[in-house]
């Protein structure tokens, strides 16, 4: 067709016209502009495109003939041949008496290099938690409770350190649930971990603390944001007692991110000596620890140690988020910071301009005042536990030839590869073949891996699928490393 002006054209949704609640279509279609003998096959072409396109999706109903040749001001007749010539050609679907709805289309042709991949049955990657497990419920009465007791103005752009009353209340939770020593004052809102690391190493870089120390091994991501807002990279190693402090010590970085309750991707717990070795390092030169307390909400012993934080809290950064505790896409994470560093990391974040939801901040305030939040938390604990178990019973009888992580925290075990034998990128090859979901070690090393071996997130799948998740896993690795 060579209809080429443009217009927005408002067609209402329901049967014979009815005016029940109006949505915007846009057709790219202006009917003045179109020759009469063109106008019903230029609509059917905008719309069978619409459809192609998935503007207009699978069980959408279209506006009826009626109203939407009122609206372009069309006869009645042309829209109907139109609607008939494609529910023809199978685009939409009549019924009598009802609406005229989107029949589902083909979608684009897959790319040559896509073939042959697997989707997956069993997702083992480790990062998240059981989305099927989020209370629902409670998170539900949680927000309506907050919103009955909340004036319009809270609903308005939200203070850049986050609503006061979730810091306030963040903090009460903190210092009794990991022992961590910071008023309201000094706790900063931020969109999870990433983001929080992101305005850390910005507002660090701006006063000239630049050299930055990572775990080696450590988070990929947390190398390519530290390298993308301008830090250097320091790699120190980790052994089974945590990082080690002789040769951060060496290194004498501007400042430390580690993962001492619970160390990733490796698993293991800094050792009280290296925690005392740590902070006296960081106080008498003053440096500054950066503490991910990543799962430590999720730990499987009688006494889990306290917050490195609380031994030096001018000198260490806290930060903490829901994506594992609840779900990633609250986006709600937190940083609780030395006095002098909140100024540069609120400054930080008016120029990234990220802010999370005020609605989710209100309720996760209510959650953790009405118990709901512990409450969960100690559900999930068990939860977690009993699945840990399962796997590592399941491994320890059908890969014995093995190594695994005796893991006392987090959601993921690691499974070693002894040197010599199948490599990780043939078992993680294996494995997507298999549809199952792994994540290698190879990618957490700064340079050479020292070891290899693949992560196996036990807290990813839905409780019904555990049993499937745990027996496609040790087939996986038995046929993969004999």
């Amino acid at each position: 067709m060579t209809c080429t002006r443009a217009g927005r054209v408002v067609v209402w949704w329901g049967v014979t016209g009815s005016r029940s609640g109006a949505v915007d279509v846009f057709l790219g279609l202006d009917m003045a502009a179109c020759p009469p003998g063109t106008r019903q096959a230029a609509l059917e072409e905008r719309l069978r495109e619409a459809i192609e396109a998935g503007r207009l999706r699978a069980g959408t109903a279209v506006p009826s003939t009626r109203a939407l040749a009122q609206e372009l001001g069309l006869s009645r007749g042309t829209v109907v041949t139109a609607y008939g010539e494609l529910v023809a050609a199978g685009y939409l679907r009549t019924r009598p008496g009802g609406e005229t709805t989107v029949v589902s289309r083909p979608g684009p042709a897959v790319p040559s290099g896509c073939h042959g991949k697997r989707i997956l049955e069993v997702d083992l990657r480790p990062g998240a938690a059981d989305l099927s497990s989020f209370p629902w419920g409670p998170w539900t009465t949680a927000l309506r409770s907050a919103l009955a007791r909340t004036p319009g103005v809270m609903l308005d752009y939200p203070p850049r350190a986050g609503l006061g009353e979730l810091r306030s209340e963040l903090a009460d939770y903190l210092a009794r649930s990991r022992g961590v020593l910071g008023s309201a004052e000094r706790i900063v809102m931020c969109c999870g971990l990433t983001h929080g690391l992101a305005l850390l190493v910005e507002a660090l870089c701006r006063v000239g603390r630049a050299r930055i120390a990572l775990e080696d091994p450590c988070l990929p991501r947390h190398r390519r944001m530290v390298e993308a807002h301008g830090g250097e990279v320091v790699p120190v190693p980790v052994d089974d007692d945590g990082i080690r402090v002789d040769e951060l010590v060496a290194a004498d970085p501007d400042v430390v991110v580690l993962t001492p309750a619970h160390q990733f991707p490796m698993g293991v717990t800094l050792s009280g000596d290296r925690r005392r070795e740590l902070v006296a390092w960081a106080v008498h030169h003053d440096r500054l620890l950066i503490e991910d307390d990543y799962d430590a909400e999720f730990r499987y012993e009688p006494s889990p140690p306290g917050a490195l934080q609380a031994l030096a809290p001018d000198h260490v950064v806290y930060a903490g988020t829901l994506s594992k505790t609840l779900v990633p896409g609250l986006r709600l994470g937190w940083l609780v910071l030395p006095e002098w560093l909140v100024g540069g990391v609120i400054e930080a974040k008016r120029a990234a301009g990220a802010e999370s939801s005020v609605l989710d901040q209100l309720a996760f305030a209510e959650f953790i005042r009405s118990r709901r939040y512990d409450r969960h938390l100690r559900r999930m604990r068990g939860l977690f536990r009993r699945r840990r178990d399962r796997f590592l019973d399941a491994l320890d009888e059908g890969v014995p030839h093995l190594k695994v992580s005796r893991t006392r925290a987090g959601l993921h075990l690691v499974v070693e590869l002894p040197d010599g034998g199948t490599g990780e990128s043939d078992v993680l090859a294996a494995a997507r073949q298999a549809g199952v979901g792994l994540f290698g070690l190879r990618p957490c090393w700064h340079g050479p891996p020292r070891s290899q071996g693949v992560m196996v997130g036990f807290g990813r799948p839905a409780e019904h699928a555990v049993d499937d998740a745990v027996h496609g896993l040790v087939r996986v690795l038995d046929q993969a490393t004999r």
